[in-house]
């Protein structure tokens, strides 16, 4: 093979810290049948609504950064974000989504247009090919705590999402998600969306806030998360988050 040759096939392969073509996964028709799916479901076991979906951006591509409570969480919020953007909506997820969660995982990352990302080694790769598929007008759905909730309460937050904001140049939009613990925390092998106490399907309500701009935090990821963070717990207070965790 002629030197022209080898280095051809050299400039063809992915570098360190690039993603195969693959992500974000492809939803297709199957991915979109599911999520109607998975949302005919969630209304069978749960009331569900939104509340400010004033602040969802019209035009722009934006960064999307949710407490983690459910594995449904992803598809409750590109239910409310507006039809126009479903298509371009993609989130970030675990990478042992695809191998250790079987038809289910690799189903969730066709519904959710997913791109794998190593929460337990460098995220790097990940986070480069968001920031690519965010600069080209998608939508990116980030749980800046890494995992679901095991007590129903908000986590450490990294900076992931913030991230993806300030490199990418776009708002980023925190949404609160009230009552999917109760509904489906990781420690239930299926949905239990009856509550007992008040004999009623449970409420599950997504609280989207206001856009964070970059430029409010010097462009500093860290201060970012840090205004995200305070939201999110202040979000936990008005919402009494610890005392119906209680009941």
């Amino acid at each position: 093979m002629s030197t022209d040759e080898n280095e051809k096939v050299k400039s063809t392969k992915p570098t360190q810290n690039e993603m195969p073509d693959k992500y974000p996964t492809k939803r297709g028709f199957y991915g979109t049948l599911w999520f109607y799916l998975g949302m005919l479901i969630t209304r069978f076991y749960v009331h569900i609504h939104a509340e400010g979906k004033e602040n969802i951006p019209k035009d722009s591509p934006y960064v999307i950064a949710a407490n983690h409570q459910t594995f449904a969480d992803g598809l409750w919020i590109s239910n409310f974000i507006p039809r126009k953007q479903f298509k371009n909506f993609a989130c970030l997820a675990a990478s042992d989504l695809e191998t250790d969660y079987g038809a289910m995982g690799r189903l969730m990352m066709k519904v959710g247009r997913g791109i794998a990302v190593d929460r337990y080694g460098n995220p790097v790769r990940g986070l480069i090919k968001a920031k690519k598929v965010v600069e080209k007008g998608n939508i990116m759905l980030v749980h800046p705590e890494g995992t679901r909730t095991h007590d129903g309460m908000v986590a450490e937050m990294k900076d992931g999402a913030a991230y993806l904001a300030v490199k990418a140049n776009v708002p980023m939009v925190p949404v609160y998600i009230e009552g999917g613990y109760q509904a489906w925390s990781r420690h239930m092998k299926r949905p239990n969306g009856w509550d007992k106490v008040n004999h009623c399907r449970r409420r599950i309500i997504l609280h989207f806030g206001k856009p964070l701009l970059a430029a409010d935090y010097e462009n500093n990821a860290h201060k970012m998360t840090e205004a995200l963070s305070a939201w999110m717990h202040d979000m936990e207070e008005k919402t009494g988050a610890a005392d119906k965790l209680k009941n």
